[in-house]
């Protein structure tokens, strides 16, 4: 939604292009626009690049690959995350123990 001069709200309408494919959405807010467009820039670069490593594979292959590739970074970053907050609890333990034993002292 992208908020008019008068304080009302409408759906925005973009186009984006991926794999030479034009996709007609409505973005809900200026946040949403830039997510997709940098979304399909993304795709775009990634399908760019397979298309050079993979050639002779069709559109829907590569696209494919793109999928793939994407999720597989993204699931090894939620990993990393999950491992980032279990040292980050481990800290917090070690803070209040070291707090601890400070105050008893």
């Amino acid at each position: 939604m992208h908020l008019l001069s008068g304080g009302s709200v409408v759906d925005q309408k973009i186009s984006i292009k991926i794999a030479g494919r034009t996709f007609n959405l409505t973005a809900s807010s200026p946040e949403m626009e830039e997510l997709y467009r940098n979304a399909a820039d993304a795709i775009n670069r990634r399908f760019t690049s397979f298309t050079r490593s993979h050639p002779g594979k069709t559109a829907s292959d590569l696209l494919s690959l793109v999928a793939l590739n994407e999720t597989v970074i993204r699931l090894g970053m939620q990993k990393d995350l999950e491992r980032y907050k279990t040292q980050e609890k481990e800290l917090e333990r070690d803070l209040d123990k070291y707090f601890e034993d400070s105050d008893k002292k």
